[in-house]
């Protein structure tokens, strides 16, 4: 039986908003959030879960969105790299710590970086210098060796 052309109905809450659309239930949710939502911050990189470019929080776990349907995160709440900052647009400390250490080159890959180092440091809040290396094992930058990303994690944990 082929599922093209059969369209299911979602509602997933992209940074505190509602979005309710007819979807294939093959449409991953990267594609849900960069092209029905319309936020281009989230990457499409690999699409096999191997960069991390497509990094966002779902109920406040990090997960690469290439890697999730859209309709697996029906009635979900999902935090893209637009959702960060607070309302009136303050950065987050890791944010500023990026922007401050120069953990960035093309930027390609630093919003998938910052979600998934985001949902790091509540878990971890003092990581030592080789937990950070360890946690970015998902995630790839292939311009900046590291250093400035793993000093700007540091620079932002407790």
């Amino acid at each position: 039986m082929s599922l093209e052309g059969i369209l299911m109905q979602v509602t997933v809450m992209v940074n505190g908003q509602n979005f309710t659309n007819d979807i294939e239930p093959r449409m991953l949710l990267v594609h849900f959030i960069r092209d029905v939502v319309g936020l281009k911050g989230t990457n499409v990189g690999c699409e096999t879960s191997s960069c991390g470019a497509c990094t966002v929080h779902v109920d406040g776990k990090s997960v690469k969105s290439c890697t999730v349907l859209a309709v697996q995160a029906d009635g979900m709440s999902v935090t893209t790299i637009e959702g960060l900052a607070s309302l009136d647009g303050e950065m987050t400390a890791l944010q500023k710590s990026f922007q401050n250490c120069h953990a960035l080159q093309c930027g390609f890959c630093t919003p998938g970086m910052i979600m998934a180092m985001e949902s790091f440091l509540l878990e971890n809040a003092s990581p030592s210098e080789a937990e950070v290396r360890h946690a970015l094992e998902g995630n790839l930058c292939r311009c900046t060796g590291y250093h400035n990303i793993v000093k700007a994690v540091l620079s932002a944990s407790t």
